[in-house]
């Protein structure tokens, strides 16, 4: 018996070894290269499937199209998809710099404290995000007011008007953006906190008084710190590179259509989210089954200011 053999290797491995070493690969490498592959066919079917993914969303990188193809019933590795889409350059379209401001801070209206700094809400309707962003028309800007529920990442109310028209009294935008989300989500009382950055739109009068009315908690950012609001920055996010970027609106009522269409009918209702478990905001509160949700322990109770 050889060295080799008494080490737990038979002849025909030590001169693979020896072969191997001879040669400069791992073992590793050879038996990869001796296992049987994925036939040519695979791979073209396997490409076909990439294609229509990508061309259907042109912003998914390779992890979002894995798993799109594994709601499809496929079975793929995501490093397999990532080689392919490499191969065939099928590159994600990245968004464009954010440049103007919309955020005045700069008021005397009070300022409330930070209530969701490290909470994590555990079900829908807990913590709302509000923000707002600029659209650019082809001769002019429009302002889009947003609040999505930061559980499940939907969009639950937004407005697009050609003005802010904000002062310490009134902020009709983001006033249209709320009434909308309580319309359609009508939040139990004491049960839910509005965060915001510190913009005049959301400490102005008119906008605390229904935040009140509603029992409703208010909550804004610490100064200049975006993290505190990344929920909706996020969104805002992707509204600019998915739908915003790369489209030239001819007036408010197009860009109203449009970027309605994509947050009820894309952003809502389709695109795979990571955050939940890379699906649909629509979706993942379906499964929710909006089953009644515990009661609040004593240290995670609200408590309005």
């Amino acid at each position: 018996m050889i060295a080799a053999e008494s080490q737990g290797f038979s002849k025909d491995d030590a001169d693979i070894q020896c072969l191997c070493g001879l040669g400069g690969v791992s073992r590793a490498g050879c038996y990869r290269r001796l296992a049987p592959h994925a036939c040519a066919r695979e791979d073209a079917d396997l490409r076909d499937l990439i294609q229509r993914v990508a061309l259907a969303n042109r912003h998914y990188g390779y992890r979002r199209v894995t798993h799109e193809l594994r709601r499809q019933g496929l079975i793929i590795n995501a490093k397999r998809v990532a080689r392919l889409v490499r191969e065939d350059n099928l590159l994600a379209l990245r968004a464009k710099p954010f440049v103007p401001r919309t955020t005045m801070s700069n008021h005397d209206c009070p300022i409330r404290p930070n209530l969701v700094r490290k909470l994590k809400p555990s079900g829908l309707d807990q913590i709302w995000a509000a923000d707002i962003t600029y659209v650019r028309l082809a001769e002019d800007f429009v302002y889009l007011a947003v609040v999505l529920d930061a559980f499940s990442r939907k969009v639950v109310g937004w407005a697009l008007e050609d003005h802010l028209q904000a002062s310490l009294l009134q902020a009709s935008l983001a006033l249209q953006a709320l009434d909308m989300a309580i319309a359609a989500r009508d939040p139990a009382p004491m049960s839910l906190i509005h965060h915001s950055d510190r913009g005049v739109q959301y400490a102005c009068g008119d906008y605390l008084e229904r935040l009140q009315r509603r029992k409703i908690a208010v909550s804004t950012s610490r100064p200049a710190n975006p993290y505190d609001n990344a929920k909706a920055e996020s969104f805002m996010k992707t509204l600019k590179a998915e739908e915003v970027n790369g489209k030239a609106y001819a007036n408010l009522d197009e860009a109203r259509r449009q970027i309605g269409a994509f947050i009820e009918t894309v952003y809502n209702a389709k695109r795979l989210h990571s955050a939940l478990r890379y699906k649909p905001p629509a979706e993942f509160e379906a499964d929710l089954g909006r089953k009644p949700e515990r009661q609040p322990r004593k240290d995670e109770a609200l408590s309005l200011n």
